[in-house]
């Protein structure tokens, strides 16, 4: 019999593209059915501190807050170069210019948030908003500035707005890392089987929409908020690579990395548990 598990993720094309054959009975991986739940990542954050969902995507931000309950999955995450959070004004602002103002941010609990604050470059108000309205926030001029996610960063200009500030630009030159942005997490208490089994399933499903763009291009669109066909495929292009089939070596070092800073800046320690549920396997288990 199937073990039928809650499954979170966002509307975002990455998203929607990596769990679309699951999503649409493509990819029927043996011993395990879902049933998707599809939110703001901020809204999965929250509901993965609740430890809610069975399985999920989140913020690594979040995953500091969570990890008792949860492992990481190797596969499924947006983590990789150039790729990261933006800062727009309205303004042509220099990145000091950001010291006191009012910047509209996506979540507390996004990795986009985190960054901001490790850069030491903001002090003043943040206001939490859907992603969606950052940028037409900036362009009201409700906000100073905005704290820009997901496709933002291909369509900030069509707002007329202006760049400030590269997070993920800076989050390199800083550390020499590829920046994790978002992960699949899965409760412990499923187990290391079922763990295996999810990992598994992701990668089926990350294949089956490679080689079938057509079959999951309708589910995307639908999800995607009328946003253009050429910004879908580049928003894919961008945030679906190699480290989403597997996060490999040097992605486990950037996680560990942000985790650690994360951890820093909210004044925790992380619990003394393995983080994937690959880490206390054999090298010759890992998938």
């Amino acid at each position: 019999m199937s073990q039928v598990l809650s499954l979170g993720y966002s509307t975002c094309p990455n998203d929607t593209f990596i769990f679309g054959g699951l999503a649409l009975g493509a990819v029927q991986p043996n011993g395990l059915r879902f049933e998707p739940f599809l939110a703001d990542v901020e809204v999965l954050n929250r509901y993965a501190k609740e430890a809610r969902l069975d399985v999920t995507k989140i913020s690594f931000n979040a995953l500091i807050h969570c990890l008792k309950d949860y492992w990481l999955l190797r596969s499924g995450g947006a983590l990789g170069r150039g790729c990261g959070p933006i800062v727009v004004a309205k303004k042509p602002w220099a990145p000091q210019d950001l010291a006191t103002a009012t910047i509209a941010i996506p979540g507390r609990l996004t990795t986009a948030n985190l960054l901001l604050e490790l850069s030491g470059l903001h002090r003043g108000e943040r206001v939490e908003m859907s992603f969606e309205k950052v940028m037409p926030a900036v362009a009201a001029e409700e906000v100073d500035a905005g704290l820009v996610i997901h496709e933002g960063r291909f369509t900030y200009e069509n707002l007329g707005l202006s760049l400030v500030l590269d997070l993920g630009a800076w989050w390199e030159s800083r550390t020499g890392y590829p920046l994790p942005l978002g992960c699949i997490v899965i409760r412990r208490r499923l187990g290391r089987h079922t763990a295996e089994l999810m990992d598994r399933a992701i990668v089926e499903s990350l294949d089956w929409a490679r080689e079938h763009p057509d079959q999951v291009w309708p589910y995307i669109e639908a999800h995607a908020q009328e946003m253009a066909s050429d910004i879908i495929a580049r928003h894919i292009q961008t945030f679906v690579n190699e480290f989403s089939r597997d996060v490999g070596t040097e992605g486990q070092r950037a996680v560990r990395r942000l985790l650690d800073e994360a951890a820093r800046i909210a004044g925790v320690s992380l619990p003394d548990v393995p983080i994937f549920w690959t880490d206390s396997l054999p090298q010759n288990e890992v998938l």
